[in-house]
Formats: structure tokens, sequence, C-alpha cells
């Protein structure tokens, strides 16, 4: 495996698929692991849609089989018209990727490279830091505050004259919390006007609408400097399908798209995610069954007098009070796949939410650990 390769694959958090070492490797969001993993692992690492998809996309998958024969560009053309219809855009302002990872890279080549900055919180998505560093660019990353949304104020004070680029995950990824909305709106506009910011809602569909959280695509800033990506891998349940999209301004929109790689989103992917925007029920009751078992977790949890952090998302943030490498090996030597928060963050591990039957197996290999259970914070 080249040097590279495995930088990447550290990056976005799947060391531990990939037979390197499990304490190596931070939370990750789009990415699955490789080598190494057997169909009967429980893969609570990556944070895919646990339902999903919808037997009307599968349906949908299965009747445009016949068209994989027929390069994309009609069906691409349909679902990127759809798009910006339900964000109420054009579809110059639509930006279609193979993943929001896409998109995030594809930004990255816009906007940094030799002598820019890209400015972001940490621990969050690493996979932009990965595309930044490539170009060239320099990472500043500023620790979350003490509620564990972005500190706004440090990053306000590193954005100079160099930034080329801000990026804001929220709900963040791995610590699935929000940045409140009236803060971001005041940062924004208090950031100097040649940066360009990404807001990443890659998990938005969980958020849920409330005076903290509000997308910026259901309540639009109108900021030219702005994209907003999401993706189809997580509520919608496509995460093997690779699609995903940005909304912003037209301007902003074609100096992305510039990097995009030619049909990178295929036939069988269009159609999938056209036919999911179209189930709003089956989106809907996906969003239910999710809270239902994040409140579960958490009262497993509180049972065991375990800390977790407030998720807006389909995985929670959990202390272990003991080092995260013995608990990360000890579910995958249990046939679990977990993933840790952070480097720095020494005893916390991110746990995807599977159906109700895998976590019944995720608290009943937790209770196994060999560690010293007094150890754990009352």
């Amino acid at each position: 495996m080249s040097s590279s390769r495995r930088d990447f694959l550290k990056l976005l958090g799947i060391s531990a698929a990939a037979a390197m070492p499990a304490e190596a490797a931070p939370g990750s969001s789009e990415k699955g692991g490789g080598g190494g993993i057997r169909p009967d692992f429980i893969r609570l690492d990556t944070n895919e849609g646990a339902y999903g998809p919808s037997e009307k996309v599968v349906g949908a998958m299965g009747r445009a089989a016949s068209e994989a024969n027929r390069f994309p560009t009609v069906r691409v053309y349909e679902l990127l018209e759809q798009i910006a219809e339900s964000h109420k855009v054009t579809p110059d302002q639509v930006v279609l990727g193979a993943g929001s990872t896409e998109i995030l890279r594809m930004a990255s080549a816009a906007f940094l490279g030799g002598g820019k900055q890209l400015v972001q919180a940490s621990p969050t998505f690493p996979a932009l830091e990965f595309y930044a560093r490539s170009t060239g660019a320099e990472v500043i990353s500023d620790p979350l505050n003490r509620q564990f949304g972005h500190d706004l104020n440090a990053m306000l004070a590193h954005a100079g004259p160099n930034t080329g680029l801000v990026y804001i995950c929220n709900p963040n990824n791995p610590t699935g919390s929000i940045t409140p909305r009236p803060v971001l709106e005041d940062f924004i506009s208090h950031l100097p006007v040649w940066c360009c910011i990404l807001i990443d809602e890659a998990y938005h569909h969980y958020a849920g609408q409330s005076g903290s959280y509000a997308s910026f695509l259901d309540r639009p800033l109108n900021d030219p400097r702005l994209m907003v990506s999401r993706t189809f891998s997580h509520a919608y349940g496509l995460a093997g399908l690779r699609i995903g999209y940005g909304v912003a301004s037209a301007d902003f929109a074609r100096r992305v798209r510039v990097f995009a790689t030619a049909d990178s989103v295929g036939t069988l992917a269009a159609v999938a995610a056209r036919a999911a925007l179209d189930d709003a029920v089956s989106l809907k009751e996906f969003i239910k069954r999710n809270a239902d078992d994040r409140q579960e977790f958490v009262n497993q949890a509180i049972s065991r007098r375990l800390n977790s952090l407030d998720s807006h998302t389909n995985f929670v943030a959990l202390d272990t009070s003991n080092p995260t490498n013995v608990v990360v090996q000890h579910f995958r030597s249990n046939n679990i796949l977990i993933a840790p928060v952070s480097l720095s963050w020494d005893t916390w591990i991110r746990v995807s939410l599977g159906k109700p039957e895998d976590m019944k197996t995720f608290w009943r290999v937790w209770d196994t650990l060999p560690i010293d259970k007094f150890n754990v914070r009352h």
C-alpha cells in the first residue's frame, strides 16, 4: 500500500478495517473500510444509514439496471433539476459529486493551494484537510469549545489574508454536536470578504429544526461566498452508490464544477437519488427510527454511568474512560467495528447506530470489556 493511500485511509478513519493500528485513526464519515472486513462484522464505524435504502428506491434501481450500458448524462441532469427545484435554486447553482466528499475535494482544488489556508475545527471530518494538504495549503485547526461546537472566535482570529476556505461541519462529525445557527450567521458576517465558506450538512436530516439549528439550504443566507454540501449516504441509506451535491451561488458553483470528475455520478446512483428525494414517507420513518435508537443508546450508556455527547446525528461519541485502542480492539475481536473520535481524544469512541439487534450485541460486548469498570467517570 502506498504511503499516500495509507495516509488517506488513516485520515478517513478506517485504519481498523484496513489492518492498520486502530489508535491511529480519527473519526470518519462517508468512506468505508477495505481489506480485513468479514461479512459477519457488525459495522458501527462509518455512520451508514441502518435502514435504507427504501423499497421504492430499490425498485427504481432495479428498473434502471437495463440502462447500465448508457452514459449517465440524461439521468444526472434530471437529478440536477430535481435537486434545484427542491431547494428553490437554478440548476447552475447545483454541483453533483460522488458523495459529498467529492464536493469537498472540488472546493479544495478551487480555493486552496500553495500559500493558501484552510481554517476548520478539531476534531471534524478529516477529508477536506487531506485534500487541502494535497494542494500545498496550510491547515489551521481550532479545538471545539466547551459546548463541543465550533470555536468561532478562534476561527475568526485565524481567518487572515491567506485564508481561502473556512470549513464548518454542522452537525459535526465525529462529535454529533451542533454549532447554533445565530452564532454561525454572526461569524460569517465578520469573515473577510475574500474568504469562502463550505458548510457540510451531511447529517442535516437527523438534526431537526430548532432555535439552535436550521439548514443553510432550508433557510438560505444568500451569501455568494458560501456553499452547502449534502449527501445521500446517511439518512437515505445510499452510501454504497456515492452520491452527493453542493448548492451555492452560480459563480461559486461554476468555480467548483471546473474540478469535477467527468461522469463521476453513475446512472443507478442518479436514479436512486431521485427516487429517494421522492420518498418522503420512508425518509421520515428512517429519521424516527434513528431518533428512537439514539435515545435507547443514551439510556443504555446512562445505566452504565457512561458519559456521551448530545448527538444530533446517527452516531454517538462515548467516553470510555479507558484507552481507545483497547476498546476498539476488544470490539473488533468480537466482530464489531467502531471508530475512535480523534487522536487527541484518547478515551473516546464514536459508535454508529445500527439496528436494535446490532446495538444489543454492542452492549453485550461492552459488558465483557477487560477494563476496570471502577475507572469509569460517574
